[in-house]
């Protein structure tokens, strides 16, 4: 499992990135005064902004656990995919505006080629790094970096698109295929930035993992529980990197307090070991407490 301090560190290379690819996006808009790469540099701009949340929510969620916030502080990693996916959506807005004033005014001087290169450039370094912040922020459940390296892949895809029409209006002569792209780009960020929303919203309201990680927890319980009878009324919810996971716990009536908690200690290791950080609440019931539709315990 990663360690906030090392997440820390992803933070910072990922506002690295994000300013390098802004440089040469800008670049790319400078020398073709094209309003499609405007856009595109647009969209960079808020990849900053979003490295710099995804900082601050990252320092934010390694505070331990204090008075005010018994349980840890890992939902702050979600406002800060909350407040990208706003600042997405409000890109969107503006790169549109840009589209629409391009269409009425298109430029008739552009100069393609030398954007396309500093434009191509920025979308190797995005991709780059997008893959290594989802494949990062998945195998760490961090919410943070995963919405930060999704965004930033979208960018790689607005980028490819973008070169490839930009490179066909000198061979079209069609100047307001630039707003277009434009229009294209504002449409991109907008699903992007809505679908961010859902599943940081999801996070915030307590959404149950998906149905495979409830499949293992109920069988990492069944396969390490032996003593016990059953298990039922399992519920689970994560935030950030924490999993929290509650159920209660049959075991037969005469069994000794000492012997039901080691049941507890065992089960609980086994469900650190394959889903992390946790914390797990298990209310040990005796045997007239059973429900059919519990899950039984291997013997």
């Amino acid at each position: 499992m990663l360690k906030q301090p090392e997440k820390i560190v992803f933070g910072w290379f990922s506002l690295l990135v994000s300013l390098v690819a802004l440089g040469l996006k800008y670049m790319a808009w400078r020398v073709s005064g094209s309003s499609a790469l405007l856009s595109d540099a647009l969209e960079t701009i808020i990849n900053v902004a979003a490295a710099l949340g995804a900082l601050w929510a990252l320092k934010v969620a390694q505070r331990p656990a204090d008075e005010n916030h018994t349980y840890g502080h890992d939902k702050a990693e979600y406002l800060s995919a909350v407040s990208e996916a706003v600042l997405v959506v409000l890109t969107a807005i503006g790169i549109a505006w840009v589209a629409w004033q391009s269409w009425w005014a298109p430029n008739h001087d552009l100069a393609p080629w030398r954007g396309i290169v500093f434009n191509a450039l920025g979308g190797v370094v995005n991709l780059v790094w997008g893959l290594v912040l989802v494949r990062q922020g998945r195998m760490r459940r961090s919410p943070a970096l995963t919405a930060n390296g999704r965004h930033v892949i979208s960018d790689v895809w607005t980028t490819v698109v973008l070169v490839i029409g930009i490179a066909l209006i000198p061979l079209t002569g069609y100047t307001r295929l630039d707003a277009i792209l434009s229009a294209l780009v504002a449409v991109n960020v907008l699903r992007v930035g809505f679908d961010m929303m859902k599943q940081s919203i999801a996070g915030l309201m307590d959404e149950a993992p998906d149905t495979d990680t409830l499949q293992m927890i109920r069988a990492v319980i069944s396969e390490h529980a032996s003593g016990a009878i059953e298990a039922h009324d399992i519920r689970v919810r994560t935030a950030g990197s924490v999993s929290f996971i509650e159920f209660h716990l049959v075991v037969p009536g005469t069994m000794t307090v000492s012997d039901s908690h080691d049941i507890c200690d065992r089960v609980e290791h086994a469900l650190r070991r394959h889903i992390g950080r946790a914390l797990i609440h298990i209310h040990v019931e005796p045997e007239e407490k059973a429900k059919q539709t519990g899950i039984p315990v291997l013997a």
